[in-house]
Parts: structure tokens; C-alpha cells; sequence
């Protein structure tokens, strides 16, 4: 279990006023060892979990970040391992009697100067990457789409050397669903915005089957974008003029490459940082995330909304329970009411479902200290660094205000990825302790580790070692304003991520709430 380390014993302990610390060495310390501060370990401890630091009385309170993370089961020695069985998981907190806006942080002073070489689109948005998307309206014709992909990448792309890639927008959406149930806004709205992402450059184009519920006009009216009145933008399978899928396919091939001529057009321009809207993401998290990567990344958001960009953090089961925290820093009282009801709109959504918020954490994030949610949600705030949050959207609603915004998502990687998409995301910062291959398509995505270990073992995976806070060899400053101009190296296309690298790209993941006929 464990190995020699050259680290002398550590464990980080958040905030003065808690009862335990994470221990930082690589694979953990066994019984016995004794620290700087004269705490000595009663047992085995894992790296990245819990040391009591004082003795816990059963049914005491248990504070991490500053804050009761749950209470003691049974009392607990100081020195003891502070894991799952020992902790009760507390009540969440009320959506009642909130602080609404009662310690809005004061603005942050501007950071001028600072720009990256993007795609300006004619609706003003830029894109960090210039990409042909193919929306698909209904599954049924996804691999009829894939076929037309492989081929438009192979005998057409290489023709315009100024377009990234092309991307077929499937899912599993369209029919044999109740689409005008209440709820079904949602994957609709989602499809269609991220149809019109700034990294598609506002040139999208539709395949149809034709006979499906979610019918093109719907998806993506032609007043959506002014391309789409004056020119087709639908290849519709079932239309009689088509006598064999080869003809299908040539269809698709020629409206795409008309799309490839106006996006090949198209070159990077010096742009302002302000232009940028990066979503941030936790996904096989760990408790050094909430103490490293998070709150470096938080560091990051501070500067990208002093320069004038839209940071989006999302993940409603993941802020639940430090909501208390969150409607207190808004902006004003009608931004705290929002995020009170995304959080009430997602624990009826739970109620429905007949589970609640402690079916997160994962068996991952347990094994990597986290030992519930109300742990994992304090960590996972840090992502939004400081700065007051300016406003809120549901689930697949484009973003259009600047600063730091709670973008409502599932806390589903995939899910919360594509709804921040949709959201009008153009650069992703993604955070993670146990090490996840994720990757999407259409935007970069910078991965910060939050162990160096896991940095060390997957080099040409992780973009960005957050773990050297941990160790006190670098600062959350230092790493957070390393990351601040690693996205702007990244957006700019002079820096490429490692899932782009190896073309690690996942699937969208459509929610849809309502139900399936």
C-alpha cells in the first residue's frame, strides 16, 4: 500500500477552523507516522484522505474548507483515518431564507492588454477553432452521417487547409419521444444552440430523415441565422429526387463543401482576451481537487473575467449543497432567485427520478478521498474563484452575459460538456485527480491535474500539474496565472491539447427530462 517517499509527511488542512486534513504523499502513511506539527497517525491512511486532527466526539460535527462536511458516527481519535463509515452525510441545505446577494464581491480591477488570434463570426462571437458541423435531426441518420464524414474528411478536406475538422453532430434525439411534453425544450434548445457554437462559424447545415418529430424548421428556423433564409441548408433523406443512398451522400458531400468554401475563407484575427467563454468542469475528481487544480482554475476565472470574458462553472449536484455560499456572492437579488431555482428545478428533478444528491459521489471519487457530496460540492466551488457571478442559465441556453455565470447542467462530464456547448462555450478547462481521457470536438480542452502523480504517469494526457500546490512548490497564483495564458496559447491555435493531439473526442450526451414514448 504504501512506498518510500523522499516528501516528508504532509497533509494539508484547508481552513484553521477544521477538524481534519487530506494527506498529501504519494500512496499514502502507515500507522505510526509522526508529523511536523506532532500529530502521529493511530492507522493506515491513503493518500488524499482524511486525518482527524483533533479528537471528534460521536455526533459531533466534521468541518472541512471551513464548513461541517457531515457528523461522526461513532468518536474518533485524533490521528484516526476519517473515511465513509465513520461520517453521516448532513441535511442539504434549505432553499429557504437564502443570503440573497449579501456579500457580492466588489469588481475586480480590468486587465487590459490581453488578447488571442480567433475566428470572428458575422454575429460578433469568435471561435478559437473553425469547424464544419453537420446536424443531424434525428438518430436514424447518424451513421448515415459518419459515412459522409469519413468521406468529406478524406476527399474534401485536405482542399481547404483553413478548416479544422468536421463534425457530425449525432444523438439520440428526434423521435419515438414525447417532444412537446414539458421538459422537451430542453435537448431541443440544446441541439439547436450547439448548431450555432462560435466555433462553427455560423455556416451549420441540417440532415433529416423526414418523417421525424423534431423536424428541421424546428430545430433551426430559418430567422435563427440570416445563411439559413437566403441559402438550403437541409439535405432530407426520404425527398424522392434521391434514388440510392450513394445519392445521399453526394448530397451531403456538395452542400458540405460549399460550407468548407465559406469557412475556408476565413482567417485568425487579433482579438480581445474578453472574446473567450470557457466552461469549466471537474470529472474524476479527488479530494486534492477542491485544494490544487480547482482553486487554481478559480485564480484563472478572477483574471478571464477582469479581462472581460464569460466564465461558465456548472454541475447543479455539485454546488447543491454550498449553495449558501453562491446566491451570498451574486451579483444582485434577481441572480441569487435564479440559482435558487435551477437548484429547486434539479431536486424536484431528482425527487422524480426517487434518488436524491448522495448518489454522487462516484466509487472513484470515494477512493480518492472525496467521502461524500457536501465534500466534493465545497471542493468544486473553488472552480469559480472570486468573483461575483453575474448571472445564470438553464440547460441549454446560450450565454450572452459577460463575467462569471452558473451555466445549470447535470454534473454527467458528457451531459455537462455538451450543455456548455450549447451554452456558446469556445475554450474548456477540465479538472481532474483520478484521470479521465475525456475530450470533445469542437473545443479545446485543457486538462489540469490536481496530483503531480497523476501528471507524472499520464505526461501526454494531462495538459496542465496542479499537484506541485499540494507540496508547496508552487503557488495557486502561480499555477492559476500559468493556466490563464495557457488558454489564451491554446485558443490562439498556437498550443495544442493532448486530447486534440490524439483526437480523443467523446459523443454529445443530450439531457432530456421528459419522457420517452
Amino acid at each position: 500500500m504504501f512506498t518510500q517517499q523522499k516528501l516528508r509527511p504532509l497533509f494539508v488542512q484547508v481552513d484553521p477552523r477544521d477538524t481534519v486534513a487530506i494527506i498529501v504523499n504519494q500512496g499514502g502513511l502507515p500507522a505510526g507516522t509522526e508529523f511536523d506539527s506532532g500529530l502521529t497517525l493511530l492507522e493506515d491512511v491513503p493518500e488524499a484522505h482524511k486525518v482527524a486532527l483533533v479528537d471528534i466526539a460521536a455526533d459531533a460535527p466534521i468541518l472541512r474548507y471551513g464548513s461541517v462536511i457531515g457528523y461522526a458516527k461513532c468518536a474518533i481519535p485524533r490521528g484516526s483515518w476519517v473515511h465513509e463509515e465513520r461520517m453521516r452525510l448532513p441535511v442539504a441545505p434549505s432553499l429557504d431564507n437564502l443570503p440573497l446577494a449579501t456579500a457580492t464581491p466588489p469588481t475586480m480591477s480590468p486587465l487590459e492588454g490581453y488578447t488571442f488570434q480567433g475566428f470572428l463570426n458575422d454575429d460578433g462571437s469568435v471561435g478559437t477553432k473553425n469547424i464544419l458541423g453537420i446536424t443531424t435531426t434525428v438518430q436514424c441518420v447518424a451513421a448515415t452521417v459518419d459515412f459522409a464524414v469519413k468521406r468529406i474528411k478524406s476527399e474534401l478536406l485536405p482542399h481547404y487547409p483553413n478548416v479544422d475538422d468536421v463534425v457530425a453532430l449525432t444523438h439520440n434525439y428526434g423521435c419515438g419521444v414525447a417532444i412537446d411534453a414539458p421538459g422537451a425544450e430542453i435537448p431541443i434548445r440544446t441541439l439547436r444552440n450547439i448548431s450555432l457554437n462560435p466555433n462553427l462559424g455560423g455556416a451549420p447545415m441540417v440532415v433529416s430523415l423526414g418523417c421525424e418529430k423534431l423536424q428541421p424548421v424546428r430545430l433551426l428556423p430559418s430567422n435563427t441565422l440570416p445563411i439559413l433564409a437566403a441559402d438550403p441548408y437541409i439535405v432530407r433523406m426520404q425527398d424522392e429526387q434521391f434514388h440510392s443512398f450513394g445519392e445521399i451522400v453526394n448530397a451531403i458531400m456538395q452542400l458540405a463543401e460549399k460550407r468548407l468554401a465559406q469557412l475556408n475563407a476565413r482567417q485568425r484575427v487579433t482579438r480581445p482576451a474578453s472574446d473567450l467563454i470557457v466552461g469549466l468542469q471537474c470529472g474524476g475528481s479527488d479530494a486534492f481537487s477542491g485544494v490544487t487544480a480547482n482553486p487554481a482554475v478559480g485564480y484563472a476565472s478572477d483574471l478571464l473575467v477582469r479581462a472581460g470574458a464569460t466564465v461558465m462553472f456548472s454541475e447543479v449536484t455539485e454546488v447543491r449543497d454550498g449553495i449558501h455560499l453562491l446566491t451570498a456572492r451574486a451579483a444582485n437579488q434577481q441572480v441569487a432567485l435564479d440559482l435558487i431555482r435551477e437548484m429547486a428545478w434539479y431536486d424536484d428533478y431528482l425527487d422524480r427520478g426517487g434518488v436524491d444528491r448522495s448518489a454522487n459521489p462516484s466509487p472513484g471519487n470515494k477512493k480518492g478521498g472525496l467521502t461524500n457530496i457536501v465534500e466534493k460540492a465545497l471542493g468544486a466551488i473553488a472552480k469559480s474563484g472570486a468573483s461575483a457571478i453575474a448571472g445564470v442559465s438553464g440547460p441549454g441556453e446560450r450565454v450572452t452575459t459577460k463575467g462569471l455565470i452558473f451555466a445549470a447542467t447535470p454534473a454527467s462530464d458528457f451531459i455537462c460538456g455538451t450543455l456548455q456547448l450549447a451554452a456558446s462555450m469556445n475554450m474548456h478547462v477540465f479538472t481532474t485527480g483520478r484521470g479521465t481521457p475525456y475530450g470533445l470536438a469542437m473545443v479545446p480542452v485543457i486538462k489540469v491535474a490536481s496530483r503531480s502523480s497523476l501528471a507524472d504517469r499520464w505526461p501526454d494526457l494531462i495538459d496542465l500539474d496542479a499537484g506541485s500546490i499540494a507540496t508547496g512548490n508552487a503557488t495557486i497564483e502561480q499555477v492559476g496565472t500559468q493556466l490563464f495564458h495557457l488558454i489564451l496559447e491554446v485558443a490562439s491555435g498556437r498550443k495544442q491539447t493532448w486530447t486534440d493531439r490524439w483526437g480523443l473526442h467523446n459523443d454529445f450526451a443530450l439531457f432530456n427530462p421528459s419522457p420517452v414514448t
